[in-house]
């Protein structure tokens, strides 16, 4: 074994595979996997339509599957699932055992192609790779499947780049978002948290514009709305979070998609004004914090910016927790240390908590803020800062559409700072 990662927040591709399918409503995972598997990944991932792991189906492969082929047990499985589940898509998830021992899934998922509602099926082992590598193929395999083109609506928007189970507060993040967007006239595409997930999915293909708010995430499905159904893909990096992210996403979509200049003033104006009237309260408690900041790049990007740029907090260390290719890193590097300070953030790209916990030393009687998972709360304590939960795993709190993204979002991220007494 080259490297043991100890406490990972970044699990096997099946997690990132069930994320996508198991947040869409109406969308049924089947897996194909060991029972084991199948527990352990859908214990970590918090689903919508199914509400959490309970009623996934799963072949649960034992001994006999895995060495004489598993399949009879999968085509019984599908075909329970088709009868008792009630879905509007089904995909076929390959686990490792079953992966390894060469069963034609697809084959068996073809006898069900005249199944009232769509089946595919990915194979997701988690050998070939992590969460994202999941959420990305996953993601990729439903719109090829579902996504179909009748006339482009000007007004409709994709939004893509953040995989769920990496983003504690996703839910009330795409509601924020959605809230901003519909204020332009625009319909916002999430895909995971409006009741019709399925039929989003399908009305892609008419979609004006893509954004994408991953600085590596997805490239795959930007080629392929902009090859299949010529949407072009904006590529925002990181959450917008704050009044200075918010205004630079509106003014950008404006000039995309031909929006009257003075309707996005006049949005802009609107969600300032209502920032900043609850900022003024804040001032008479204000303090400047030197801060370490650790999560996922897409959020540690928004988060960064928002402290440093529109708040004043100094940063100390940025550590970046996801798969960053190191193609990607420097881009990410640049734009942290284009932050709006003359200390510039050290940037750290590590996953093993062991490792977060031996840079945060460096920083012993600097540092007065750490903001990351519940990992980093026991870190917080030895260097006597103060602790904010932003980042997953969020193993100590119960979250359902809490937001840190766009204006009320950086609001409540505001209170979960300053309630530390």
């Amino acid at each position: 074994m080259k490297k043991c990662t100890e406490r990972p927040r970044i699990l096997c591709s099946l997690n990132g595979a069930i994320d996508v399918v198991g947040n869409l409503y109406k969308g049924i995972p089947i897996l194909h996997a060991s029972p084991g598997c199948s527990m352990q990944a859908a214990v970590q991932t918090n689903l919508y339509y199914l509400g959490g792991y309970h009623g996934m189906p799963s072949s649960n492969a034992y001994e006999k599957e895995v060495v004489f082929g598993g399949a009879g047990r999968l085509r019984e499985t599908i075909a329970g699932s088709l009868e008792v589940m009630d879905g509007e898509l089904y995909a076929v998830l390959t686990g490792c055992s079953m992966g390894i021992n060469g069963d034609d899934v697809e084959a068996v998922v073809r006898e069900f192609e005249d199944s009232p509602y769509p089946i595919i099926s990915v194979d997701v082992a988690g050998f070939k790779g992590d969460t994202y590598y999941g959420y990305q193929s996953t993601l990729l395999a439903v719109v090829k499947k579902l996504a179909r083109k009748a006339e482009t609506n000007p007004k409709l928007v994709n939004l893509y780049g953040q995989v769920p189970s990496e983003d504690m507060t996703f839910r009330g993040d795409l509601e924020e978002l959605s809230r901003i967007f519909q204020k332009l006239g625009l319909k916002l595409n999430t895909f995971f948290i409006a009741r019709d997930g399925i039929q989003q999915i399908t009305d892609s293909g008419n979609a004006a514009l893509n954004i994408n708010i991953s600085t590596w995430l997805n490239k795959n499905l930007d080629a392929y709305y902009e090859k299949t159904f010529g949407i072009p893909t904006l590529n925002y990096p990181g959450m917008p979070i704050g009044p200075t992210a918010v205004a630079e996403l509106i003014r950008q979509i404006a000039e995309q998609l031909n929006i009257e200049k003075a309707l996005a003033d006049q949005v802009i104006l609107e969600e300032q004004q209502y920032v900043y009237e609850y900022f003024d309260s804040l001032m008479g408690n204000f303090e400047r914090h030197r801060y370490i900041l650790v999560g996922e790049s897409n959020f540690v990007l928004g988060i960064s910016r928002f402290l440093t740029n529109d708040h004043g907090h100094i940063p100390l260390a940025v550590i970046c927790t996801d798969s960053v290719p190191d193609k990607v890193q420097p881009e990410i590097e640049a734009h942290i240390k284009a932050l709006a300070c003359d200390r510039k953030a050290d940037v750290y790209f590590e996953n093993d908590v062991y490792l977060v916990e031996q840079i945060t030393e460096k920083y012993q009687g600097r540092a007065t803020l750490l903001l990351g998972s519940t990992y980093e709360k026991n870190i917080a304590k030895k260097l006597d800062s103060f602790f904010v939960t932003v980042s997953a795993p969020c193993l100590d709190k119960e979250i359902l559409n809490k937001s840190h993204v766009g204006i009320r979002g950086c609001i409540s991220l505001m209170e979960d700072m300053y309630n530390h007494y």
